[in-house]
């Protein structure tokens, strides 16, 4: 990402829903397979200001890897003190098969190979080591929002679900998440290639009201950490697989 986006979202991300809400999920669906991770080692692969690393430390033995020195910077502060390391997910400063948890949010659809950043994490995980993951969604989403983070692409689920099993990964569960904002963000973003001025606007950029935020981050996160109903859209996807043993 461009360095001023570090900024930007170390700005708003402790209390916008969006960003307390993905942590969150991920934390659920940790916690779901991995009931007692303590004295596991969790690799966070991009991981920008270090706030999720920063809240999973409470859990396991975590290690930050961010391949920008401005990410870096902020994650040593939240850390406190905890590991941090200049690393890329297609090199990532790791033995083979000493992590058991990789976390990979958001960070997947910035590399141009995603599938030799896939072959890394397997490579570090031990056998039955767990992947979380998450990406946006639906190319037909694509706006200025993904070219100003550098992002490669948005997902299919086919597609995603296609790379994970050939880097040697079983999926445990995928889902669509943020579903309910899937008609607006559609809106908006077809709206934006009409009318530039649009284009200076972001909803992550801003925290709304309390109890907006609240309700927005509720529905995010009750509808992501269910497992009755698969949803055929949604803004991003999470996935969560195992290194097949």
């Amino acid at each position: 990402m461009n360095p001023e986006e570090y900024s930007a979202m170390a700005a708003v991300e402790r209390e916008h829903w969006f960003y307390r809400g993905k942590r969150a999920i991920v934390r659920h669906w940790i916690h779901k397979f991995v009931p007692d991770a303590r004295g596991n080692v969790l690799i966070d692969c991009g991981c920008g200001t270090g706030i999720f690393a920063a809240e999973m430390q409470e859990s396991c033995v975590v290690i930050g890897i961010d391949d920008h020195e401005e990410a870096l910077a902020f994650a040593r502060i939240n850390m406190r003190g905890g590991t941090c390391r200049r690393g890329t997910t297609t090199a990532i400063p790791q033995d083979d098969a000493s992590v058991d948890i990789v976390t990979l949010l958001d960070v997947l659809e910035h590399i141009p190979d995603d599938r030799k950043a896939l072959h890394e994490i397997h490579r570090v995980l031990k056998p039955g080591g767990l992947l979380v993951l998450t990406v946006p969604a639906f190319p037909t989403l694509w706006s200025d929002w993904d070219e100003v983070l550098h992002h490669c692409r948005r997902y299919r689920a086919p597609e995603l679900i296609e790379k994970v099993r050939t880097a040697g990964f079983s999926v445990e569960h995928w889902n669509h998440t943020n579903v309910l904002a899937f008609p607006f963000v559609l809106l908006i973003r077809k709206l934006r290639r009409v009318l530039p001025m649009l284009q200076k606007r972001r909803m992550e950029d801003r925290i709304p009201s309390h109890m907006i935020n609240a309700l927005l981050q509720w529905q995010f996160v009750y509808l992501a950490c269910q497992n009755r109903i698969r949803f055929p859209f949604g803004v991003s996807l999470l996935l969560i697989a195992r290194k097949n043993v």
